[in-house]
């Protein structure tokens, strides 16, 4: 697996926080492994308050959606429900993944899963919630307000805008 993740990851997103934690910005790349995927993002800017209040644990998920858009009301609502290829329960999604943790605003994670292969969520949606991930409550466990998110694209789309030229 370490041989893989020298060379360019399969998708990437760009993660960027809601209005409201502007701050927070990021990137999940995934790489293609034999039997899965192993995804790797660093995350920045989790304000000090927020990671006080709940001790630095939230949820992370891969998302149905296509888009981080959405309403008033929820500003990532088009990113839908966490991602899943069968009628599996939480945490059991396709797209559920290990709870993160900051450290003076910034996560770091690597995991591999067996559930998905980078071709699979390319479209989709990675959401990085308020809250820690309680890892039983249905149907998402539990871990609030979407704050932040990026669009999971092909690794060769990265810098090419809406109509395929380059950027």
């Amino acid at each position: 697996m370490l041989i893989k993740i020298t060379e360019d990851p399969a998708a990437t997103a760009k993660i960027t926080g809601i209005e409201a934690y502007e701050g927070i910005r990021g990137r999940a790349d995934f790489y293609d492994t034999y039997g899965g995927t192993v995804m790797i993002a660093e995350i920045y800017g989790i304000p000090k308050e927020l990671e006080d209040k709940n001790g630095g644990f939230y949820g992370f998920h891969i998302h149905e959606g296509s888009s981080c858009t959405g309403n008033e009301e929820d500003p990532l609502a088009d990113t839908g429900m966490h991602y899943d290829t069968g009628e599996h329960a939480h945490p059991g999604h396709t797209g559920d993944l290990p709870p993160l943790i900051s450290n003076n605003g910034s996560i770091w994670t690597a995991v591999y899963t067996g559930r998905f292969y980078p071709e699979d969520v390319i479209g989709r949606t990675i959401v990085l919630h308020k809250q820690a991930d309680d890892l039983h409550s249905q149907p998402s466990g539990n871990s609030g307000e979407k704050i932040a998110c990026g669009e999971i694209v092909a690794w060769e789309d990265k810098n090419r805008d809406d109509y395929g030229r380059e950027r």
